[in-house]
């Protein structure tokens, strides 16, 4: 009865978890509008045109790609067809991979270091600020994250048995992760096959041959859709965003590849120094700390000491495979030269979610050791002294809160061998969730839009009305104009950049071709191609304005707008100006 009873409860703690995260992922989800315009027309483009949606266009026309692999976009398009254009259409796909994220966290971490650790590591997980942000949001990352925490779990049913089945899974999860967010997803790799390698219970020839077969797994997981593209005619296909040659291997190689870790992302509107200051304390600092870095120190500490305390091979696997997910993403993300958003580092709570579960776990066991229980009390008063700084600039008196619950907490870890665990375990979590806790409900309370959305109580980038970085609304008399007899053309106007492009395109439901594309850098269309739609009569409106200069990449949307000024007289509509290109040039 015992054994039953306890089953029960974890079933319903579990569900409670689930249900938790689900009401703070889905909860007034639609107060961030579109949330990331520029996915969000791809979500609509896809959802009209099956071409569209297979290349990840922007415009259901096919004009230009989004500059990434479009898995993420084929999720939204796919939810769009089935519940028609709307915020809550193109968002729910995240809040749903969010809480699936959770669950197979757990379920991983329950398998190595039992049922606690995998309910700490869930909750870390559920309250990340920046997972929230994310989860709730359009980027690819949350896909990603769902991706990775499935390539985990598979690796952990792989290692316990040497499955190279499992191993070939774990594969297509990462080849997946690739076709969301190209490089970043490859960065796990190395720390899953050398788990594999060194953990699994298998000669070593064995584990090689299978390594070998997840390796060409992951190649033709994440290689199809590359060669089918670059297989397709230039002619047949949207131009590829983000690339100057028109090539997917172009972009996965050089602006979303190397050019991240270097800073020479060609047709970036930044780069090097542009992207911050890098260095071992770049996730601590003010970008970032606030996204991920309420539990970071923490899960540093339990890493170190877990392995001492380590009860077993599950908790000692557990431990390298997320520890090492954790610190080799974490030291890309500090020392990267490249484009860089604070909004990444999600890609690490996953990871220092269940060292935590798994790390405080082990040590709790152990607590009547004086080293363990003095490892735990140093983990949350590094946590407490943590939280309390990232509190500050919010609200002081939560701050203070928090410090002393924590070093309270602390101390009573410390004698945690004496002290009643009825007490210490909830001030201990208390004390370690609050703070994160309290920054997620602002988070999900607050609406976040455009293109680089931040975590937490205030909303990334207030004041654009349109350009590089987020999307213009436009009035209800340019929304008339734009929809006036659009069926005829098959783009009902064209603007620089695609969030221009987006904001236009969503307001209006016509499509809009996104000269240049993301950053208006892409040679896409030139100006001979842009002069040969329009002389054809398949453009009908130019909304004037341009995007933001870069240093490197095409001259090709600047070149555009000079001619259609030159050769097109403006008119002024809900304060935007647009040029009729079916009036013929004025040469």
């Amino acid at each position: 009865m015992g054994g039953w009873l306890r089953h029960m409860r974890a079933r319903l703690l579990l569900l409670l978890l689930l249900t938790a995260t689900a009401v703070l992922y889905l909860w007034r989800l639609g107060d961030s509008g579109w949330a990331n315009a520029y996915y969000s027309a791809a979500a609509q483009a896809g959802a009209q045109s099956w071409s569209a949606w297979f290349f990840g266009a922007t415009d259901p026309a096919g004009s230009i790609t989004v500059d990434k692999t479009p898995a993420s976009v084929w999720v939204m398009g796919l939810s769009v067809r089935l519940f028609g254009l709307s915020p809550w259409a193109v968002l729910v796909p995240q809040a749903v991979e969010g809480v699936l994220a959770v669950w197979l966290l757990h379920l991983a971490v329950k398998r190595v270091a039992g049922f606690a650790a995998g309910l700490i590591a869930g909750v870390v997980l559920a309250l990340t600020p920046v997972a929230v942000l994310m989860f709730r949001f359009n980027n690819p990352d949350a896909l990603l994250v769902l991706l990775l925490v499935a390539g985990a779990y598979c690796t952990v049913r792989a290692v316990e048995v040497a499955s190279w089945r499992w191993l070939a899974l774990a594969g297509v999860a990462v080849g997946f992760g690739f076709l969301t967010k190209m490089g970043q997803a490859l960065l796990v790799l190395p720390v899953f096959g050398l788990v594999y390698l060194v953990a699994a219970p298998a000669a070593w020839s064995r584990k090689v041959w299978h390594s070998g077969i997840a390796l060409a797994v992951v190649v033709v997981a994440g290689g199809w859709w590359v060669l089918a593209v670059e297989l397709t005619p230039a002619g047949s296909r949207p131009h590829i965003g983000g690339s100057q040659g028109d090539s997917v291997l172009e972009l996965a190689l050089g602006y979303n590849g190397l050019g991240r870790l270097t800073g020479e992302e060609i047709g970036s509107v930044g780069g090097g120094n542009g992207w911050g200051v890098t260095g071992w304390n770049r996730l601590l600092g003010a970008e970032m700390g606030g996204q991920i870095a309420w539990l970071l120190p923490t899960a540093l500490v339990l890493l170190a000491a877990g392995f001492r305390a380590a009860g077993g091979r599950g908790e000692r696997v557990g431990l390298a495979l997320w520890g090492g997910w954790l610190v080799v993403t974490g030291a890309v993300f500090s020392y990267m030269s490249g484009i860089i958003h604070s909004y990444y580092t999600v890609a690490l709570a996953p990871a220092i979610g269940a060292v935590i579960g798994i790390g405080a776990v082990a040590l709790w066991r152990r607590r009547q050791d004086p080293v363990a229980a003095a490892a735990l009390a140093g983990a949350l008063a590094v946590t407490a002294l943590q939280c309390y700084l990232l509190l500050l600039g919010w609200s002081t008196a939560l701050a203070v809160a928090v410090l002393v619950l924590g070093l309270l907490g602390a101390v009573g870890l410390f004698l945690a061998a004496a002290a009643p665990a009825a007490l210490v375990v909830p001030v201990a979590m208390v004390a370690a969730l609050v703070g994160p806790g309290a920054y997620s409900v602002a988070t999900a309370a607050t609406p976040h839009s455009g293109a680089i959305p931040s975590a937490g109580p205030r909303v990334g980038f207030v004041g654009f009305t349109g350009g590089l970085l987020s999307a213009p609304e436009p009035g209800p008399a340019l929304v008339e104009l734009l929809r006036e007899n659009s069926g005829r053309y098959r783009w009902a106007a064209a603007a620089v950049g695609s969030n221009n492009a987006a904001g236009y395109q969503l307001g209006s439901g016509a499509p809009v071709m996104a000269v240049g594309g993301f950053n208006g850098t892409d040679p896409a269309p030139t100006l001979a191609e842009f002069r040969s739609y329009v002389d054809s009569g398949q453009v009908h409106w130019f909304v004037g304005g341009a995007g933001m200069p870069a240093e490197t990449g095409s001259d090709a949307a600047e070149r555009i707008v000079a001619w259609v000024r030159e050769n097109f007289t403006p008119v002024e509509v809900d304060g935007v100006e647009v040029y009729d290109l079916t009036a013929g040039a004025q040469r």
